[in-house]
């Protein structure tokens, strides 16, 4: 990790607590405005706490299920290899134009 002066690590440090007083002003405001948004945030909290904490089966255990990523889709041995495949002949045919053009391109020589 990069060294910094303590001068410069003062003032990020003050810039990013000034950043976070702003977000709470921010969001105390928008509670204000709109109060049944309190209870949706403490929901919300616990949820990523949560993940955060304790993983999938407690979230699951809460019922918070929405909180949650989508399982990655499996692809199998055969069509990884169908992939694969397509791909080396879209490659092979990619070379066998490039080698064609060259060839019959005349290369220029020498000038005088």
């Amino acid at each position: 990790m990069a060294k910094h002066s303590t001068h410069i690590l003062e003032l990020a440090r003050r810039g990013a607590e000034l950043k976070y007083q702003e977000l709470k002003a921010e969001l105390a405001q928008l509670v204000k405005s709109f109060p049944h948004l309190r209870s949706v945030k403490s929901s919300v909290s616990r949820g990523a706490a949560a993940i955060s904490r304790r993983g999938r089966a407690a979230v699951v255990a809460m019922g918070g299920e929405e909180y949650l990523p989508k399982p990655r889709r499996k692809m199998s041995a055969k069509a990884r290899k169908a992939i694969s495949d397509a791909q080396k002949k879209r490659w092979a045919a990619q070379k066998a134009a490039a080698a064609n053009e060259s060839a019959s391109s005349p290369k220029a020589g020498k000038k005088r």
